[in-house]
């Protein structure tokens, strides 16, 4: 006798799983996954990372004459695998919205090629990344130290390469990437959020950054800040309405300070400065400072 009643365990587990697909629409036919890996992608992303660091994120082993073959032979394996992971979000979204057409497997290389003459370009804003935090820091004592070190280039990493995606219309992946990082780090970034170059986030632990908030070049903030919404305009069936701009825009040269929450499509002009532990949900101006001990309106 089994000390366990593993048969009516999975029968009842089927029963759920079945229950399930059916009130999803789900197809009941046998056949192979239906999404992406979760454990592919975290797979394909360290390696991506060895890619764009090689003699940092790279093997230990690795000299820097070897430095191109060894990119090259990455990039190769890690893109196919890519292709793959790709292939199945793109199936998949087109199985549950049939008015989508064209050629899967065209489509699939189209996105992945794409993604993959972008990553010069990702590596030169993760460099302003690692700069910004270097410089931003006073505790940190060299470049390498960040790259390595720091949580926010962590999240960092994950989101630029979960931007690219999201915008090449694979919104999946790249929440998966994204939340990869969540878990590391305890940085939420939403993949739609626009980042500009120069981004530190400092410690890092609860930052919140929405979808539709646009952040821009040389943005310093601090742990526990939320860039989130404010409310959820409802549709005829009360459902919160998706994809409108909802969070903030933080323009450049701004500093928001720990604790700051910073709520709906409000704007924080250039070079603003964010006091610790406020709670703002109008436009601050060029320039302004707000703190806890100044009201919103600036009265004492």
């Amino acid at each position: 006798m089994s000390t366990f009643d593993i048969a009516s365990i999975t029968q009842a587990l089927h029963a759920a799983r079945r229950e399930w697909r059916e009130a999803q629409s789900r197809s009941q036919e046998p056949g192979g996954r239906e999404l992406p890996s979760r454990d592919a992608l975290a797979k394909i992303i360290e390696q991506l990372k060895e890619a764009l660091f090689p003699m940092r994120l790279g093997p230990l082993d690795l000299r820097q004459e070897s430095e191109d073959f060894f990119v090259a032979h990455r990039l190769d394996a890690v893109l196919h695998a890519l292709l793959g992971q790709v292939l199945l979000e793109l199936r998949y979204s087109r199985r549950h919205n049939p008015s989508s057409n064209g050629d899967l497997q065209a489509d699939a290389l189209a996105a992945t090629r794409s993604f993959a003459q972008s990553l010069p370009g990702i590596r030169h804003l993760l460099d302003s990344d690692v700069l910004a935090a270097y410089y931003g820091d006073p505790a940190a004592r060299g470049v390498d130290e960040v790259l390595l070190c720091y949580p926010g280039i962590l999240a960092m990493i994950h989101h630029r390469l979960a931007h690219r995606l999201y915008h090449l219309g694979l919104p999946l992946l790249a929440r998966i990437v994204s939340e990869l990082a969540h878990s590391q780090t305890g940085i939420d970034i939403h993949p739609g959020a626009q980042i500009g170059a120069g981004f530190f986030i400092d410690h890092g632990t609860g930052v919140v950054i929405g979808e539709t908030a646009v952040i821009g070049q040389n943005v310093r903030i601090y742990q526990a800040v939320t860039l989130g919404a404010k409310s959820f305009p409802k549709d005829g069936q009360g459902h919160p309405q998706k994809g409108l701009p909802r969070h903030p825009v933080v323009e450049d040269d701004v500093v928001i300070y720990a604790g700051a929450t910073i709520l709906g499509r409000v704007t924080l002009g250039r070079g603003a400065v964010i006091g610790g532990n406020v709670w703002i949900t109008h436009d601050v101006p060029a320039g302004g400072h707000v703190t806890q001990a100044i009201s919103r309106e600036g009265q004492p």
